[in-house]
């Protein structure tokens, strides 16, 4: 048997503290009956769970990186008919990014229909590294540049140290290449950094998600992670948190 809210999480219908928060109120059923006691146990093959009097469908996890174009949205659908992520994979099964890249930014973004993963991967006690690359207008300073390295403050609070590489300079085109490291995931964090020091981003890829890369990918390809790829990942977040 199996606490309710993980069964709840690994169905993909929410984070297990998104599933907490469903029982709490009331809105989950097992076999017809309200249940709203947390870590109620069930046995998932045999138990009939209703979030909101709609069954859960208890999926094999499936866990995928796909290298994301620019101009698609990082969602599962779109009031306004744009591209989704979700459209380079077919409907056998139900997926959900983990996470967000930006419309204009390109790169690895992971996709799943296990909750208690994301959520893992997802929440900033965990620390998952984001590598970025960057192409800005203008050519950054050492001490700009050691401005990001250290956090810097934006309307939402200041970021956490970052790491930081100066990679190359075009003064042809008053254009700089620049690599940087996070492992926060404020909205349009790495593009504000860069306005914050007057160096506004031009392009934006994620190159590496953790130890995962876009390695053998070309841009709108997935490929499906390893057992030991979503092992590690597991183990690398957790490793952090007790760091």
């Amino acid at each position: 048997m199996e606490r309710l809210q993980k069964v709840i999480a690994q169905a993909g219908v929410a984070s297990r503290r998104k599933a907490e928060e469903l029982i709490s109120e009331g809105r989950v059923t097992v076999n017809g009956e309200v249940v709203t006691e947390l870590g109620t146990k069930v046995t998932p093959r045999k138990d009939k769970i209703e979030v909101d009097r709609v069954p859960i469908d208890r999926e094999e996890p499936v866990y995928y990186i796909l290298y994301k174009p620019t101009g698609v949205i990082s969602s599962v659908s779109d009031d306004k008919g744009r591209k989704v992520v979700t459209d380079f994979f077919s409907n056998e099964f139900r997926l959900f990014p983990v996470g967000r890249l930006d419309y204009d930014t390109s790169g690895l973004l992971l996709l799943t229909n296990d909750g208690e993963f994301a959520n893992i991967l997802m929440h900033p006690k965990y620390k998952v590294t984001k590598m970025y690359v960057a192409k800005v207008q203008g050519v950054p300073s050492r001490e700009k540049l050691k401005l990001l390295e250290r956090g810097i403050m934006l309307e939402d609070g200041k970021t956490a140290p970052a790491r930081v590489k100066f990679v190359s300079g075009n003064p042809k085109t008053g254009t700089s290449i620049i690599e940087i490291s996070i492992h926060e995931g404020k909205n349009r964090q790495v593009r504000r950094m860069f306005e914050a020091i007057g160096h506004p981003v031009l392009k934006l890829k994620r190159e590496m998600y953790g130890f995962l890369t876009l390695k053998g990918l070309n841009t709108g390809e997935a490929r499906e992670l390893r057992p030991h790829e979503v092992k590690q990942l597991r183990e690398m977040a957790e490793k952090k948190k007790n760091n």
